[in-house]
């Protein structure tokens, strides 16, 4: 499995090669870069040519993939500016989201990148048809969009009634694009039908994985071992997918900007690799 982490570790941070290069020091061969203004400025041309820059220079790092932005702000936790809703019920919402999330698709021009992470809905979304059809369309301009530019499109299950393994399933069948699939968050999932039902239903659309740990009652991005999840038995069920896929490690960083793994080799990067090793 590709050994990959995602950038929201430095989500307070504006994205540098400096950060990169740290990253790169835990033994990861992929990265997925979170997309959000205040810390990477997809809007911003310079701001892609330097991240561009760097992964051009750094042999055996792959621009793994980018979760779409969730805002259109800069800041992150800005409650002031709504989340962006490809499901929402009025158009105009639906319309405005997908405007920004095609902004970031486009950094794939610059730095071609083979997933794009997506949520459908917004957290504690309750289900219904209007917002299930609202997400269909959605999700079928944004393929036809990124599809071009050699980016595959993958729904990620979120803390909402619209992304359940079944819904996201139905979702997908629905649609009948062979590219798109499933990012599988192993943290939601422990917090919702449990690890193993989540794997059982979405297996053979799975071809990334979101991996942090929880003690079962909030959404905490712990590293693997800090949290209740079982290591040993998810990495099995993960082995038996049909595709084999990549292990993004999703961390929450401290408050204060530091990610908490000092200024030399990640070593909790490389507990959590020798974990789910085994």
């Amino acid at each position: 499995m590709l050994k990959a982490i995602s950038t929201h570790i430095h989500i307070r941070e504006r994205l540098h090669p400096g950060i990169l290069e740290r990253l790169a020091e835990g033994g990861i061969e992929g990265i997925e870069v979170f997309a959000m203004r205040g810390h990477f400025d997809y809007h911003n041309p310079q701001h892609v040519r330097e991240i561009a820059s760097w992964f051009r220079s750094r042999d055996g790092v792959a621009f793994q993939s980018m979760h779409a932005p969730m805002s259109a702000s800069g800041e992150w936790g800005n409650f002031d500016t709504p989340p962006l809703n490809i499901a929402g019920k009025e158009r105009k919402e639906r319309v405005a989201a997908m405007d920004e999330i095609k902004r970031a698709i486009e950094v794939a021009e610059s730095i071609p990148f083979r997933f794009l992470v997506l949520h459908v809905g917004t957290p504690k979304d309750t289900f219904d048809e209007h917002k299930f059809e609202s997400a269909l369309t959605s999700i079928e301009h944004l393929h036809a969009f990124a599809k071009p530019l050699g980016v595959r499109l993958l729904l990620e299950n979120i803390p909402n009634e619209l992304t359940t393994p079944e819904r996201l399933v139905q979702l997908i069948h629905t649609l009948q694009y062979d590219d798109i699939g499933v990012c599988l968050d192993l943290g939601h999932a422990h917090l919702a039908e449990g690890v193993d039902a989540a794997i059982a239903s979405l297996r053979p659309l799975v071809r990334s994985v979101h991996v942090h740990d929880n003690h079962g009652g909030k959404d905490e991005h712990l590293w693997p071992g800090e949290g209740t999840i079982d290591w040993t038995r998810t990495m099995e069920l993960l082995r038996t997918a049909p595709q084999i896929p990549a292990l993004v490690l999703e961390i929450k960083g401290n408050p204060d900007g530091d990610p908490g793994f000092g200024k030399t080799v990640p070593p909790k990067m490389l507990s959590a690799w020798k974990l789910l090793e085994t």
